[in-house]
């Protein structure tokens, strides 16, 4: 999916004319951006997602930049016909949904955080109003992580659908094309990177009595859980802790209390991030209907 995939069809094709151009300018940035992309890191945490995240923007500022360029607009008018251009649109459609529902999983998470955090802060309830206020928590993380995996399933079904192709084209369409492809792919991939994230996925996959145990040993040697995991995995951890231990100590709630806490900043800067993206994959859509549609 980065940049640099691109670069020996586009040399193919360019030996295949007898005067061969080069890209525009602006097709050479979001190649740039795209490469940057496909360099982070596979392993996810909130400050690379977040690095990811700023990336993507980068990418559809570009992307919108070049949908206003006249070569783009023109292929698009010359070509409303041709399969590639329906793809697009679908593309960016498929685009829009992934990130609502990436969005709505983290609001979820964010609204149990919020009144799982005004519990312990009141701690008028003791014990049983807290264990109430935790078991509720986790019910409802269960029901965020169902929402997800199904998203993730949506997400593996649509990135196989951005596989479109032309043949046939001009150099400048045919870099175009599959510039649109390559984005929308990795930012399909990251989406699944933050759909991951947030389903803590880290945690999800063990025993609860394998979990347990571990954080008992943590207590005993004195550290807290690694730092591979990521701060939903880490809440869930301590909040299962809670529910097998039955542990309402002032040091298990003061540091559950400082997870919560950095969760919260956490969803507060992923959701930003997401929100600023949406609002570009809007201002690109609304620029493809109306070039088509005049």
């Amino acid at each position: 999916m980065a940049a640099s995939s691109l670069n020996p069809k586009f040399h193919n094709h360019a030996r295949s004319n007898s005067l061969p151009s080069k890209p525009h300018p602006i097709i050479l940035q979001c190649n740039e951006h795209l490469a940057r992309l496909g360099a982070y890191e596979a392993s996810s945490s909130s400050s690379l997602l977040m690095q990811k995240l700023s990336g993507l923007q980068d990418l559809h500022d570009c992307i919108d930049k070049l949908v206003q360029l006249p070569l783009t607009q023109e292929a698009l008018v010359n070509e409303h016909q041709e399969k590639w251009v329906d793809d697009l649109l679908d593309g960016s459609l498929r685009l829009l949904d992934a990130c609502t529902a990436t969005k709505d999983a983290l609001l979820h998470t964010k609204e149990c955080t919020r009144e799982l955090q005004s519990t312990i802060r009141r701690r008028k309830g003791g014990e049983v109003e807290l264990m109430v206020e935790v078991k509720k928590f986790l019910t409802s993380r269960k029901v965020v992580r169902k929402a997800i995996f199904k998203a993730l399933e949506n997400l593996k079904g649509n990135a196989n659908k951005c596989n479109f192709s032309i043949t046939n084209k001009d150099y400048q369409t045919l870099a175009l094309v599959s510039l649109f492809k390559d984005a929308e792919g990795v930012t399909f991939s990251i989406f699944e990177s933050l759909l991951n994230f947030f389903s803590g996925s880290t945690i999800s996959k063990r025993s609860s009595w394998a979990l347990v145990s571990k954080l008992m040993h943590n207590k005993r040697v004195g550290h807290t859980q690694g730092t591979d995991e990521n701060e939903f995995a880490k809440v869930d951890a301590a909040l299962q802790f809670f529910v097998f231990n039955m542990a309402t100590k002032s040091n298990d709630i003061n540091d559950l209390q400082k997870k919560l806490e950095k969760l919260g900043s956490c969803m507060q800067d992923l959701e930003e991030g997401l929100e600023s993206l949406f609002r570009r994959l809007i201002k690109i859509r609304v620029a493809l209907l109306n070039i088509l549609n005049h």
